[in-house]
């Protein structure tokens, strides 16, 4: 798969491509920007075929496919009932804080956070504790036990994010052991959005916190979804795994009308995707990683000012602007200095990330490279 000339976005009503003007290299949503698989683009073309797209239903292929590739990628046993189609990861966690929890509960969340998980507890009355990641002086993202046993006490859910938006930290199996622990001490839901599951480097192995133990699954509703891995996200498809069947049955409750089925492409370009997609997908996560090194180290090299781990995942990079003194948040001085859009990271908390921004390096490398060019030179020219 050729990931360096992607096709120009431009004109096909996309959201990344549509909000700024056309001089602006828009680095910001998590949304990349290469073409999908090509099985997934001959199965839709194939169901092009029929005139008629009405309501679909879950058929047990895709359900046999999802309970195959949990087993495969990562030795997780579900059945095909334990599967909760939804039209998106958003929708699942806000069902799961609804259904679970009552005005004035206290619900655990990892901060930074990207925007939707952050905003979504005021939603529901509730009150939230936040789980700061700390980065330390290796690169990583250590998780500090005892913050995570002051923050979770009394909470009825840990809304956890793991791999993490926005650091792209991904979570060891002895991490989230002790998470586990915690949330069993203090009878916390665990509410994980895996979304990034898919997208790991280095080495690193992703494990789905339910698949610890069929015990700790009993307390579990995981998110997933092809559409981040695949580039599918506007298909609108995803999928709650919940194994204990009363946990199941009152998440499927809390739709009260407002959670919709899925749309009949996206079900169709997720089966495609797990069934044929895994040659493409591995080649995408090299030239991610690809994309993840030239970013991290032209930083390094040429703007030590900005902080930067390499995440461990995703597409997506967490940037510590403040040892640069700008005169702006570093949103607005790139956007008006460099003509770069980036995420800003006071959407990721009300006041502890003022000088952050998100980068998003799902692009074709000449991209990634024109952005870097500009935002280093933005940067030289106040010195």
């Amino acid at each position: 798969m050729n990931f360096d000339t992607p096709p120009d976005r431009r004109g096909t009503d996309s959201n990344k491509w549509t909000r700024y003007p056309a001089d602006v290299l828009p680095l910001w949503v998590a949304d990349m920007d290469f073409p999908v698989a090509p099985a997934i683009t001959d199965a839709l073309r194939q169901r092009l075929n029929h005139p008629i797209f009405g309501y679909a239903a879950t058929q047990n292929s895709l359900r046999q496919r999802i309970v195959a590739t949990m087993k495969a990628r990562y030795d997780w046993n579900i059945t095909p009932a334990d599967i909760v189609m939804l039209p998106g990861v958003e929708p699942g966690f806000n069902m799961a804080l609804k259904a679970f929890l009552l005005p004035g509960d206290y619900v655990g969340l990892q901060t930074p956070a990207y925007p939707p998980m952050l905003r979504s507890p005021s939603y529901w009355g509730l009150q939230r504790r936040d789980i700061w990641l700390t980065p330390g002086e290796d690169g990583s993202w250590a998780m500090d036990e005892a913050t995570w046993n002051t923050q979770l006490r009394g909470c009825k859910a840990l809304l956890f994010c793991n791999p993490h938006n926005p650091t792209g930290k991904v979570y060891s199996r002895a991490e989230l052991e002790r998470i586990a622990h915690i949330c069993k001490k203090e009878n916390t839901l665990i509410i994980s959005d895996e979304i990034h599951c898919d997208l790991v480097y280095d080495g690193h192995k992703h494990t789905p916190i339910a698949a610890l133990s069929s015990e700790i699954g009993q307390r579990c509703i995981t998110l997933m979804a092809a559409s981040k891995s695949y580039n599918i996200a506007g298909l609108k498809t995803a999928f709650a795994i919940i194994t204990d069947p009363e946990l199941r049955a009152c998440f499927e409750n809390s739709r009260v009308g407002m959670v919709d089925s899925v749309n009949i492409f996206g079900l169709i370009a997720t089966e495609a995707a797990y069934a044929h997609g895994e040659e493409w997908l591995t080649e995408l996560k090299t030239y991610l990683q690809q994309n993840r090194d030239l970013l991290v180290n032209r930083l390094h090299q040429e703007v030590p000012g900005i902080r930067v781990h390499a995440p461990q995942s995703t597409f997506l990079a967490w940037l510590d602007c403040s040892q640069l003194g700008l005169p702006t948040h570093p949103y607005d001085y790139f956007l008006n200095t460099a003509n770069i859009a980036l995420s800003n990271g006071a959407d990721f908390h009300e006041t502890a990330t003022q000088n952050f921004v998100r980068i998003n390096f799902g692009c074709a490398r000449s991209t990634l490279s024109q952005a870097l060019d500009r935002l280093i030179s933005s940067v030289h020219a106040r010195s």
